[in-house]
C-alpha cells in the first residue's frame, strides 16, 4: 500500500518542495554574429528591390548583390555560432522553440514553403523577377537565359550549400556526419546542377546523374528513352545506359554492401536538402504504429503506381495505342501531377516545419522504397544495439527523421534493419552511452529467416498488416 504523501512526492512534486528547475539563460550574440544577421537582413532588401524592374536586374553586379550577402552572412552566421562552443550534437530547447515545435513561426515557415512550391509549380510568371535575376548565371553555364527551374535549381542549391555548413558545424565531432554532408553537397552542387546545365550549354540533353527511375519517373518513359536515343553526338545512348545501370544494377549490388544509406544519405538531393534544411525539424517525425503502417501502405503504393504506369506507356508505345488506348498517358500526368509535384515538391518540402524532414522520403519515394526492399531482407547493412549498456534516454527515437522508435529496438537488443532506415547514424550520434554502431556483417545473421531471404519477402507481402 502506497501512502498518501509518497503518491504526492511522485506525482507533485511542484507542491512538496521540487520547483521546476529556474531556466537556462539564452546566450546572447556577440557582435559579429549581429553583424552576419544584418549582411543577411541586407540582402533580403536587396533582393527584394531587385525583384523589381531596375537597370541593375540582369546583371552580374545586380547578382552578386542579390546573393551574395545573404549567402556569405549565413553562413558565417552558422560558423560563428558554433565555432567557440564545445563540439557535441546539442538540441536544447527544440520543443520550447516556436519555429522547431510547431509554434507560430513554424507555421508561418510552412506556409511560406509551401506557397513558394505552389508558385514555382502552377504560377510561375510570378518569378519573373527572380528568374531574371538569375540570368547571368544562366547564361554562364547553359548559354540560355534562365527559367523558373534554373531560379528553383540554383535556390536550391544554395539551401543545400548554407544549411551544410550549419551540419559541417553542428556535427563537428562527428566525422561520419561531416563526409556524409560534404557528399550530399557534392552531388547536389556538380551533378544535380551544374552538370545538367553545362550539358545544355554543349547541345546534350539535360540530364540528371544523382538521379533516375524510379525517382526520376519520366527516365524510362518511351518518349523520354527516344529523345536521348536520338540527341545528338550519341550522349542520350550513355544517359539509358546510365539510368538503366542505376536502376537495376547499383541499386541492388550498392544496397547489399552499404544499405540504402549509399543514396539516401550520400547522394540524392531530396534527402540532402531534408539533412542541412530540414534537420532542425527532424524530431517532428511521427513515431507511432498508426504512422509506420500508413507509411508502409503509402510508399509501396506509389512504388506499384509508378511501375504500372511505366509498363503501360512501354504497351502503348509497342501496341501503337492498340491496347490501352489514351489510359496510359492519362495515368502518366495523373502521377506527374499528384506525385511528382504535389507529393514530392509541395508536401515533400513545405511540410518541414510541421512533420519533419523527410516526409517525401518516407511516405512517397518510389526509389526509397525499392532499397528500402533491398535493405530490409538482401543486405549486409544494420544498425546493432546494446541493450545493457541503454539509458532509456529517447535521444535516438526524438531525432530519427524517418519516424523509427530506434529505443524500443535498443531495449530489446535487436538489430535495427527497417527498410525506412535512411542511415543517416543521427541516432547513433546522439546517444550518450554507444548503445548504437551503424555496420556491416554477416548477410545471414541479420534476421530470423535471413538464409532464405526470398521466402521472407514473400512471408511478409501475405501478412501486411
Amino acid at each position: 500500500m502506497i501512502d498518501a504523501r509518497t503518491l504526492d512526492h511522485q506525482y507533485d512534486e511542484e507542491n512538496l518542495g521540487f520547483p521546476e528547475p529556474p531556466k537556462a539563460e539564452e546566450r546572447k550574440l556577440d557582435i559579429w554574429e549581429k553583424l552576419s544577421l544584418s549582411l543577411v537582413g541586407l540582402g533580403v532588401l536587396i533582393f527584394i528591390v531587385l525583384l523589381f524592374n531596375t537597370p541593375l536586374r540582369g546583371t552580374w553586379l545586380g547578382f552578386i548583390l542579390a546573393f551574395a550577402p545573404m549567402v556569405a552572412g549565413g553562413a558565417l552566421y552558422f560558423w560563428l555560432s558554433y565555432k567557440n562552443t564545445v563540439p557535441g550534437i546539442k538540441n536544447d530547447g527544440n520543443f520550447y522553440k516556436n519555429i522547431t515545435s510547431r509554434g507560430s513561426l513554424g507555421w508561418v515557415a510552412g506556409i511560406l514553403m509551401t506557397g513558394f512550391y505552389i508558385v514555382l509549380y502552377w504560377w510561375p510568371q510570378y518569378l519573373e523577377g527572380g528568374v531574371r535575376l538569375v540570368d547571368p548565371s544562366s547564361y554562364a553555364i547553359s548559354g540560355a537565359p534562365a527559367t523558373h527551374w534554373f531560379l528553383y535549381g540554383f535556390i536550391y542549391t544554395l539551401a543545400l550549400i548554407v544549411f551544410g555548413i550549419r551540419m559541417l558545424m553542428r556535427y563537428r565531432g562527428n566525422r561520419y556526419q561531416q563526409i556524409r554532408t560534404l557528399s550530399v553537397m557534392f552531388f547536389q552542387l556538380g551533378f544535380a546542377f551544374i552538370l545538367p546545365n553545362v550539358l545544355m550549354l554543349f547541345n546534350q540533353p539535360e540530364y540528371y546523374f544523382s538521379y533516375f527511375w524510379p525517382l526520376k519517373y519520366d527516365y524510362l518513359f518511351p518518349g523520354t528513352v527516344s529523345y536521348l536515343a536520338n540527341s545528338p553526338g550519341g550522349f542520350g545512348v550513355f544517359f539509358i545506359f546510365w539510368g538503366l545501370v542505376m536502376s537495376f544494377l547499383a541499386v541492388p549490388v550498392l544496397t547489399y554492401f552499404f544499405g540504402k544509406r549509399w543514396y539516401c544519405s550520400w547522394v540524392c538531393g531530396c534527402g540532402g536538402l531534408a539533412e542541412t534544411l530540414g534537420d532542425p525539424w527532424r524530431q517532428l517525425s511521427d513515431k507511432s504504429l498508426k504512422a509506420w503502417r500508413i507509411e508502409r501502405w503509402m510508399i509501396h503504393s506509389v512504388l506499384v503506381l509508378i511501375v504500372i504506369v511505366t509498363a503501360s506507356l512501354w504497351i502503348n508505345s509497342v501496341t501503337q495505342g492498340k491496347v490501352l488506348g489514351e489510359f496510359s498517358g492519362g495515368a502518366a500526368k495523373w502521377y506527374g501531377f499528384f506525385i511528382g509535384a504535389i507529393f514530392s515538391g509541395v508536401v515533400g518540402v513545405g511540410f518541414y516545419p510541421l512533420m519533419g524532414s523527410r516526409v517525401w522520403c518516407r511516405f512517397g519515394c518510389p526509389l526509397a522504397a525499392t532499397l528500402g526492399i533491398f535493405q530490409r531482407y538482401f543486405s549486409k547493412f544494420r544498425i546493432t544495439t546494446n541493450g545493457g549498456q541503454c539509458m532509456s534516454c529517447g535521444n535516438c527515437s526524438t531525432y530519427c527523421e524517418m519516424g523509427i522508435d530506434v529505443r524500443a529496438y535498443a531495449q530489446k537488443g535487436k538489430n535495427i534493419i527497417r527498410a525506412s532506415c535512411v542511415g543517416c547514424g543521427v541516432c547513433s550520434a546522439v546517444c550518450p552511452s554507444g548503445v548504437l554502431k551503424l555496420e556491416g556483417g554477416s548477410f545471414k545473421d541479420r534476421y530470423k529467416g535471413a538464409d532464405k531471404p526470398v521466402q521472407a519477402f514473400i512471408d511478409s507481402i501475405k501478412h501486411v498488416p
